[in-house]
């Protein structure tokens, strides 16, 4: 059976209203709605990932101020997914939906300790986090309604913090870079960008925005947020990767022949 989450009880205690979204129509309200409830959960399962780094961390003899860090992230991820919630509720919708099935965070057994905490690090914050500030900025900045502003200026906020975490991080480790974990870094990225590049597009379809109405409701252009999506990763995550040593550029062209090779089998 299928397990459903329901924040109908913490958007309730939100209180959000959303006194223009009348002027909604049915196509707009059904588009902002299915946008606020992927987000609701993507925000509210994402509380795991940095549960799963906590353990990870203490096994790589992580800083007690980095880990207390990152267990406040928890909170702040769950925390994103009750606002979302309340913006369904603000709308009409139920915010209910399945939860569908979510991957184990890898512990990445076949690395040492501090390679293993490396890997998720990147993957979660330099990647994940670095794209999600992109895409929450441009989002935040068609938002009409100052209501949602505000929400969306707060989740902005945290994923801000959330992938300077990941950087600040990596540059605390660049003694430990040594040539071969750099080149197994590289190695690990192929896949890391790989998963990437599927999650996100998963999410953007390739189609506009219904209109400029539902665009002030998070309804993005999915071809504008897919284009936001490859210049990050090409302007930012790449070069900052390669700054320390990583071969990111690589890695992001042996993704593509990655996944081009499992697309034909």
């Amino acid at each position: 059976m299928a397990r459903v989450l329901d924040l109908s009880v913490e958007a309730a205690q939100v209180a959000l209203e959303l006194p223009d979204s009348f002027e909604l129509d049915d196509v707009e309200r059904g588009a902002a709605l299915g946008t606020w409830l992927q987000r609701m959960r993507n925000e509210h399962v994402s509380a795991r990932v940095f549960a799963a780094l906590v353990g990870q961390m203490m096994k790589a003899g992580s800083p007690s101020s980095d880990i207390s860090m990152v267990a406040s992230m928890i909170g702040e991820e769950l925390e994103h997914g009750r606002l979302c919630a309340a913006v369904v509720l603000a709308l009409g919708g139920e915010p209910v939906m399945p939860v569908g099935h979510l991957e184990d965070v890898p512990t990445h057994d076949d690395a040492e300790p501090l390679e293993a905490l490396l890997r998720n690090i990147i993957s979660i914050s330099c990647l994940s986090e670095t794209v999600a500030v992109a895409l929450i900025d441009a989002e935040h900045q068609e938002a009409g309604p100052e209501e949602l502003q505000r929400i969306l200026r707060e989740i902005l906020a945290d994923e801000v913090k959330h992938a300077r975490f990941g950087w600040k991080l990596l540059e605390s480790h660049q003694k430990d870079l040594t040539p071969e974990l750099r080149g197994r870094l590289g190695d690990y990225l192929v896949e890391a960008f790989l998963h990437l590049r599927q999650h996100e597009l998963e999410f953007l379809p390739p189609t506009p925005s219904p209109s400029e109405k539902a665009a002030e409701y998070g309804v993005c252009d999915g071809m504008d947020a897919r284009q936001l999506f490859f210049d990050t990763v090409d302007s930012v995550i790449i070069p900052r990767l390669e700054e320390f040593g990583i071969p990111a550029r690589d890695a992001w062209r042996a993704s593509l022949v990655l996944e081009q090779r499992l697309a034909a089998n």
